[in-house]
């Protein structure tokens, strides 16, 4: 079987936000599947997906300083400045983190280890609606 759709995310301010059961309930049709991998694009320049902790939310807000410190805000090299003071600075933490995640299917939940989480990375003060293209693939 394979499926492959378009998910709209709620707008979030900036940050790391955990969204693993927001696409599992988007993604109904993953409960059928024995075994699988689901694959998630996330079609904008200004945000990310990872995989990380999902049960101590300090490690959120410690994932957000720390690529603020690597991608400060008002570099003086900056010339791509005309979005705003966080434009630049979200490509480069997009490009850093990735815009795809791969996950395993078992017995239709994500495969995911005890304390891992499919987050959405956040890099704009004031983003919008963020769109996932979810294609699944199994059995």
């Amino acid at each position: 079987m394979w499926l492959q759709r378009e998910l709209i995310l709620k707008p979030q301010r900036r940050g790391f936000h955990l969204i693993t059961d927001e696409v599992m309930k988007l993604l109904p049709e993953l409960r059928s599947l024995n075994v699988g991998l689901l694959h998630v694009f996330i079609q904008h320049t200004s945000a990310s997906l990872t995989i990380n902790e999902n049960a101590d939310p300090t490690v959120r807000g410690d994932m957000e300083r720390h690529f603020n410190v690597l991608a400060p805000e008002d570099a003086p090299y900056f010339q791509h400045t005309y979005e705003g003071a966080d434009d630049m600075p979200a490509h480069i933490k997009s490009t850093l983190i990735g815009v795809s995640q791969t996950i395993p299917i078992t017995n239709g939940r994500f495969n995911l280890g005890l304390w891992q989480g499919l987050y959405l990375c956040e890099h704009r003060d004031h983003a919008s609606a963020r769109t996932i293209i979810a294609t699944l693939q199994g059995e």
